[in-house]
């Protein structure tokens, strides 16, 4: 070592349960040599097989196993030094700092050894002064049981005199018990410790678990944390009770089922689930799921919290279930989840009330409630999903789902997730009370209005997204608007009908959303400002309105639109026709073609009023008129950009009040009149 290690105050060792793939395992305190730790595998010191790194650090280091110790093993580090001192600084010598550190580290490290080995034994208490410490004789101790006397004095106890019989008989305090058996009475709740669970969260308690639901109908979980690896089935009449959050079972790995209820007549109550593939899941698989009773318990951490499976048989149906104060929190794909494996019946009739799904910043793929299948009366009372921003929907009623009942919920989530999303073929949905707090849609209808809503959206009641409704009274209709103020282009989606655009910064092109992407949405557009730069409206990757780009050139124009997912089609607009432009200049002046008729004064010179090629986009089919107004005798001409004009030459307006309108074929621009 260049320099002493740090003391820190840390209890010398670290236990981890191996799950049979890792090697390496961390130790956080300083040791002065690798023979300074012990490893142990389930309480059997090793002598070989790994590697240790990290001495002389503050930080401690790892251990490196050669080959991953079983899964399930207890893999021990600690600091074990040996009490003993056998160097000595010499008469007269250099007095070295790091060498004293050295010293005085190697002292407080075998200090928190002896602590640490104190911490194991039986003593008495701090507040007690004993009168006897000492145990009696060799010879008195001999064959004899350890006691204390009245005292509190360790005395030596024949066996036959250290064995209590519990008493045969039991009564109750209160008026009207009775006398029992002491046996019956331990036997009216079975813990799972009396099957050797032990609850530390490093011994798979699975098998403890397994066994005392075997041998009894019901068992109690008291606190504690109980490992489990494997799947735990639950049969027909069994009953779970514990003592609440404080009973955890805690799954090894997200692989695997937590707790399968396959029959019916099952009750859960009072404790906590941490992890798992699917937190409780409910299926047929031996009898119908039928009458279960799960209340007052926590999911942490699963791929899905409950899930309500009609799975393969319609004689083993899963109806008629009641849930009750649960709570699943960070779920990845969904909280609760009814869904349809196989050939059997949709789950019908269960009843949630108030259950919660709570993302807890965790990110979720799905939804807080998933009703991908249930035709009958599934309702959700006083629910509540708060879920994160990546989610498909806080509450989604799937396409198998019919004559679903949504009650007070509550939903909450951001990034526009819709809060109650109705997918196509959904039915009878029927929603009362909705407080929707996410910023998406309060309810997103997919399923073309097969639903009935009261009060739905508080705060934003009744926000809904692509919902038909019949015979619609709307005593305050509020249009949702969209305000641009841009330049270059801007390109619309469908989260707004009307849109007020200013392009006084310059032109502007608006492109409207593929018409194929936007069956039965209506478009209007408005130019607000009073700049010459013109606003074209255009579609991205299509044609735009009636085939064409359009023009809104003035002030307050406006063109609405209708697209019936094949194209968009103007169905009305004040650009049709009669705005006008006024313009007093000389030299060139390009028709935009944004209004229909431009008065144009050459008071000042000669002016060429240029229309644009006979074949633009915005010139087939349109007609303008151009009219002198001044008095003055310079002549207006009227040609076109790159081609030989009206009638195949350039057009005069010589005196006050000439005018001509003409019409583009997409080849030609032809006179239609001329005065």
């Amino acid at each position: 070592m260049t320099e002493h290690v740090k003391m820190p105050a840390i209890t010398p060792i670290v236990r981890y349960v191996a799950n049979g793939e890792q090697v390496e395992f961390e130790y956080g305190f300083p040791i002065f040599a690798s023979e300074d730790l012990a490893v142990y595998i389930d309480g059997a010191k090793q002598v070989s097989g790994y590697n240790i790194s990290g001495a002389g650090q503050t930080a401690g280091g790892s251990v490196s196993f050669e080959a991953a110790p079983n899964e399930g093993a207890v893999i021990t580090l600690a600091r074990e030094l040996p009490i003993e001192r056998i160097t000595d600084f010499l008469e007269g010598g250099d007095f070295s700092a790091l060498s004293i550190n050295t010293e005085l580290d190697y002292m407080v490290a075998a200090l928190q050894q002896v602590n640490r080995e104190n911490d194991l034994m039986l003593r008495y208490s701090d507040h007690e002064t004993p009168a006897n410490v000492e145990l009696p004789s060799r010879s008195e101790r001999a064959n004899k049981a350890l006691g204390f006397d009245g005292d509190g004095h360790p005395v030596a106890l024949s066996l036959s005199e250290a064995v209590v019989s519990a008493p045969s008989d039991f009564m109750a305090q209160g008026t009207g018990a009775a006398t029992r058996l002491s046996s019956d009475k331990l036997a009216d709740m079975i813990s799972i410790k009396d099957f050797g669970a032990i609850g530390d969260g490093l011994t798979n308690d699975t098998n403890a678990i397994i066994n005392a639901l075997s041998a009894h109908d019901t068992i109690y979980i008291p606190p504690g944390e109980y490992l489990i690896s494997s799947t735990i089935q639950i049969g027909a009449g069994k009953t779970i009770v514990g003592a609440g959050d404080s009973a955890i079972l805690k799954c090894q790995s997200n692989s695997f089922n937590a707790l399968e209820l396959v029959a019916d007549f099952i009750k859960l109550s009072g404790f906590r689930i941490e992890g798992g593939d699917i937190g409780i899941k409910l299926y047929g698989l031996l009898r119908p799921v039928v009458q279960l009773s799960i209340t007052d318990i926590t999911l942490i951490g699963p791929n899905i919290g409950v899930q309500l499976d009609g799975y393969d048989d319609t004689n083993k149906p899963c109806y008629w279930n009641n849930f009750s104060r649960i709570l699943v929190e960070q779920p990845a794909q969904y909280g609760f989840h009814l869904t349809l494996s196989g050939n059997g019946d949709t789950p019908n009739a269960n009843k949630f009330h108030a259950c919660r799904v709570y993302s807890h910043g965790a990110a979720i793929t799905g939804a807080g409630f998933y009703i991908e299948h249930g035709r009958y009366n599934n309702a959700f009372i006083d629910c509540e999903a708060n879920v994160d921003g990546g989610a498909d929907g806080c509450f989604i009623i799937g396409a198998g789902a019919g004559e679903t009942i949504l009650i007070n919920p509550y939903a909450e989530s951001f990034n526009l997730v819709p809060n109650v999303k109705l997918e196509a073929s959904s039915s009878e949905t029927s929603i009362y009370n909705l407080l929707s707090v996410s910023n998406g849609a309060a309810i997103y209808d997919l399923s073309g209005g097969a639903y009935s809503a009261y009060n739905a959206g508080y705060p934003n009641k009744n926000y809904l997204q692509k919902t038909a409704c019949v015979d619609m009274l709307s005593t305050l209709q509020r249009y949702d608007t969209e305000y641009i103020d841009s330049s270059g282009g801007v390109s619309l989606d469908l989260s707004h009908s009307i849109h007020l655009v200013s392009s006084y910064g310059g032109a502007l092109t608006v492109n409207l959303p593929q018409a194929s992407e936007s069956t039965g949405a209506m478009m209007v557009i408005k130019k607000t400002d009073s700049s010459a730069n013109v606003i074209t409206v255009a579609e991205t990757d299509g044609n735009g309105p009636d085939g064409r780009s359009y023009f809104l050139g003035v002030e307050n124009d406006y063109v609405m639109m209708l697209s019936n997912g094949a194209e968009w089609f103007v169905i009305a607009s004040n650009r049709s026709p009669g705005n006008t432009r006024y313009y007093d200049g000389t030299g060139t002046y390009d028709i935009d073609m944004a209004t229909d008729t431009y008065l144009l004064s050459s008071y000042s010179g000669t002016m060429t009023a240029r229309l644009p090629p006979a074949d633009a986009a915005e010139a087939v089919g349109r007609t303008i008129t151009i009219k002198k107004t001044d008095s003055s005798s310079n002549v207006i001409t009227v040609s076109e950009q790159g081609g030989s004009g009206p009638d195949g030459y350039a057009q005069p307006l010589s005196s006050q009040y000439d005018a001509l309108s003409v019409v583009s074929d997409g080849n030609q621009w032809y006179i239609i009149s001329k005065f």
